[in-house]
């Protein structure tokens, strides 16, 4: 049976036209819904690179109202008609070849990690602008005639309330009671935008997704969810917290308001209406903490059950702290660790979690690269989320049931009961005390990012709120 990589060599050897050989394929880091690799090819005139996208396990699945590598390819294709900057496209898998949905594209020399382009000083000059740039960038996307272009054939439309509908319906069947995604939830269905246009939306369009030169932005990528709908949502995401990497600067981390709305308008002609992209910036943090849950069920049924897809389950209170922020700010503290450890067990499960975390950072880390050294890092921090948990757990669970019993008046139930009572509350719109709401939000997911990534810039800005 030939391998992937025997496949992968036949496919472009016989497509890519000065392709000889296939000298050697990296699966790069990140990506836990699809992957990419880094091919390096053998050529008349010496090596070159190309770039490969693939569902993830290699697996063909139907569309779930996705346009699928072959519509993200086709994707890039047509921006890049309206001078949006992405990557060649050079093949297109088909079921013959049996690697799985794919296609091969142009390998682009630059940067996409957000934290280095926030941080490096290679970078300096291009941040000046780059909120400005993308904003012209977003405006050329949301240019292009869907039905011209055919991609109203092949992309779902979705309007801000089936968006919203459709992400809340997701997290439901999860069957798991999260009461501040149900808040959210109900704020964005009181607050849907009244008059609003429906073009062509990456859906992912942010810090981490643009890959950028010095000098400029050389490629936009990851079109796998792009839709139909309301063009602030890609202005929206773009200023989600979650992509600012512990930057202040709401735009990406490098750029504000003002120059992204500037660059918008200048190119298009429209102009832009904070409120919509606000309603969109919440509704970015609250379709994060769904997609994470998601995340989850797709590392105990899918394809690719890694580390990765579980521990992105627990950053679902990231985005959660961002609508508490976003939606109720207000004082709050974060629960202390219980000040005394039980001592039966020598050394206590919470040292050794301690010392496993430290030999995969000091020491695994250390003796591998790409991919492996990501998941090692990936490993070490799913370990430091259960040291956590056995130092503040119990008095946080302690806490929140205390809260429950006092708003939802549910006294001798469990907290998971108590919870789901208020859940059912929220989305039934039914009256609850909204001041003790916010604050009994505002409490619980504190002491929640506190133990699955207390270094989340939203944890801090929700302490020190004034």
């Amino acid at each position: 049976m030939a391998t992937f990589e025997g496949k992968l060599e036949r496919i472009l050897v016989g497509r890519i036209h000065d392709c000889l050989a296939l000298k050697s394929v990296e699966r790069l880091s990140g990506g836990a819904a699809q992957e990419t690799y880094r091919l390096d090819i053998k050529t008349a005139a010496g090596s070159r690179l190309l770039a490969l996208r693939r569902a993830a396990g290699g697996v063909n699945r139907s569309s779930d109202h996705r346009p699928g590598l072959a519509g993200e390819a086709l994707l890039m294709q047509l921006v890049r008609q309206v001078g949006v900057p992405a990557p060649k496209i050079y093949y297109v898998f088909s079921q013959d070849d049996d690697c799985g949905d794919g296609f091969v594209m142009e390998w682009l020399e630059g940067e996409a990690l957000g934290r280095r382009i926030l941080r490096e000083e290679q970078y300096e000059k291009v941040r000046q602008n780059l909120a400005y740039e993308c904003g012209r960038i977003l405006a050329r996307i949301h240019s292009i005639d869907v039905v011209e272009s055919g991609l109203d054939k092949c992309l779902q439309s979705m309007s801000p309330s089936d968006y919203v509908q459709q992400t809340w319906s997701r997290y439901k069947a999860f069957s798991i009671p999260q009461p501040m995604i149900d808040y959210t939830g109900r704020w964005l269905m009181k607050n849907l935008p009244k008059n609003y246009r429906m073009t062509l939306v990456h859906n992912e369009f942010r810090n981490g997704n643009l890959m950028v030169s010095p000098e400029r932005i050389i490629g936009v990528i990851d079109w796998e969810i792009a839709h139909i709908g309301d063009p602030m949502r890609d202005l929206g995401w773009l200023c989600n917290n979650a992509w600012r990497y512990g930057e202040s600067l709401p735009v990406g981390g490098f750029g504000t308001y003002d120059q992204l709305f500037q660059g918008y308008e200048d190119e298009s002609g429209f102009t832009i209406e904070p409120g919509e992209v606000h309603f969109w910036e919440v509704f970015g943090s609250f379709w994060w903490s769904v997609t994470c849950l998601g995340m989850v069920e797709q590392f105990r049924n899918g394809p690719d059950p890694s580390i990765e897809r579980a521990a992105i389950g627990r950053r679902s209170s990231e985005g959660q702290i961002d609508c508490v922020n976003l939606l109720t700010p207000g004082c709050v503290e974060k629960t202390n660790a219980l000040a005394n450890r039980s001592n039966l067990d020598s050394p206590r499960s919470d040292e050794l979690l301690m010392k496993t975390s430290e030999f995969l950072r000091d020491e695994v880390m250390s003796l591998t690269t790409g991919r492996k050294r990501f998941l090692a890092q990936v490993s070490a921090n799913a370990i430091d989320i259960v040291q956590r948990e056995i130092l503040y757990l119990d008095q946080h669970r302690q806490i929140e049931h205390q809260s429950l019993e006092n708003l939802v008046a549910g006294a001798n139930e469990s907290l998971e009961d108590l919870r789901w009572r208020l859940v059912h509350a929220l989305r039934e719109d039914v009256e609850v005390d909204e001041d003790a709401l916010k604050a009994h939000l505002r409490q619980t997911v504190v002491n929640q990012i506190a133990i699955d990534n207390p270094k989340y810039s939203g944890l801090d800005q929700a302490l020190n709120w004034k």
